[in-house]
């Protein structure tokens, strides 16, 4: 039996349309009309609404307590559920750079039930790590770096189902290139990072298959305008995806337009980085293996640098909006339809289209979110302040 959604918005594929309604049918979307439906036809009202498509973020490491780290079935589900309340649908759970003995077991326990998980659907892991260097390391353990592995890759794959959707490397290593070659033959996404490579070794990845820059301008070599490094690599090279975090500590708003303006706004990917304390009130966590302290909207390891970041990705759409450096349209675009096609899943989630799953989430028209819908089922509102 078919069910319509009515409301004055829709961010449907390639167009924004409204008001109409859209069908749903058997936990997809169906046909959008402008007419009213025939008498009889049950109409759920979001008038004065906006509905977009579910947000897809394509890297994170925690929420509301817990951390991918953890290697827990019940944290795995709580970051699962808890997201819905983020506007998020869809979601990369990522890894940090850990002893071969803990990814291995993270990796297991992610491949055994990401299908189990009632929220928020898991739709592959990302690896980030443990292939970097040092310079740039951020929050990751340099003890566990290493030189790109096929061998490892080949296990971790295996213990994961072939979930394994994308993988972060440094592109200055090793073996980097026979490594990205292997992996992109595998349909894993490969992303550079945590990374002091000049902008020639970045463009040399690149053309051996690498895709995404991972939360450009954070982690890497910076722009010099006689080496432009990694972060000019994101910027000015041709047919890849750029990931940035819009929460107003890891990048200034200007240089997140200049990135978006140089980029493109279609292969911009906004993701948060988000660690275990997104959702939660100020004070001590941990991320992996470092203590945290949040303070201020920050996440910061001893010494000040970032670690991760507490951003839900609904306020990364409604900031690059209140920043002035995209249109809802396009702030939508980058936190649902870019990120899915950077993993190669704009076949199945990132957009409001005929016979995809009807996950979706509804905005009023100052961008806050109001609800989210997953497989037709509205599972988060906003007046009931939690998962349905």
């Amino acid at each position: 039996m078919s069910k319509y959604i009515f409301a004055d918005t829709f961010f449907l594929e390639g167009e924004v349309e409204g008001p109409g309604f859209l069908e749903l049918k058997d936990g997809k979307f169906g046909d959008f009309s402008k007419n009213r439906p025939e008498v009889g036809a049950e109409i759920i009202d979001y008038a004065g609404h906006w509905i977009a498509p579910g947000l897809v973020d394509t890297h994170i490491h925690g929420f509301r307590n817990y951390d991918i780290m953890d290697i827990d079935f019940e944290g795995l589900n709580g970051i699962s559920e808890g997201l819905l309340s983020c506007g998020v649908t869809s979601f990369l759970p990522t890894t940090l750079t850990s002893s071969t003995e803990i990814l291995n077991n993270v990796i297991k326990m992610i491949g055994t039930h990401y299908t189990q998980v009632r929220g928020a659907k898991i739709k592959g892991i990302f690896l980030e790590g443990p292939f970097f260097t040092e310079k740039h390391r951020g929050a990751q353990n340099a003890k566990y770096f290493s030189d790109p592995s096929i061998e490892l890759l080949k296990v971790w794959q295996k213990l994961s189902n072939d979930s394994i959707k994308k993988i972060a490397i440094a592109p200055e290593r090793n073996g980097a290139a026979e490594f990205i070659e292997y992996a992109v033959g595998e349909k894993i996404a490969v992303a550079l990072a945590h990374s002091e490579a000049t902008y020639k070794k970045a463009k040399q990845a690149v053309e051996n298959g690498a895709s995404i820059f991972v939360h450009t301008f954070n982690g890497m070599s910076p722009l010099h305008h006689r080496e432009p490094g990694m972060a000019g690599a994101a910027m000015n090279l041709k047919d890849v995806f750029a990931e940035i975090i819009c929460d107003g500590h890891h990048v200034h708003p200007a240089a997140a337009n200049i990135l978006m303006n140089a980029r493109g706004r279609d292969q911009t990917v906004m993701v948060t980085d988000c660690m275990m304390a997104g959702g939660m009130p100020e004070g001590n966590y941990q991320l992996g293996e470092f203590p945290v302290e949040v303070k201020a909207g920050a996440a910061r390891i001893e010494g000040g640098s970032l670690a991760g970041s507490i951003l839900q990705l609904k306020d990364a759409v409604k900031n690059v909006v209140d920043w002035g450096i995209a249109t809802p349209e396009e702030a939508i675009y980058m936190a649902s339809m870019a990120p899915a096609k950077s993993i190669g899943l704009d076949g199945e989630c990132g957009k409001i289209a005929e016979g995809y799953a009807a996950d979706f989430i509804v905005l009023n028209p100052d961008l806050d979110l109001i609800a989210t819908h997953l497989n037709g089922v509205c599972r988060y509102h906003l007046r009931k302040e939690g998962v349905q």
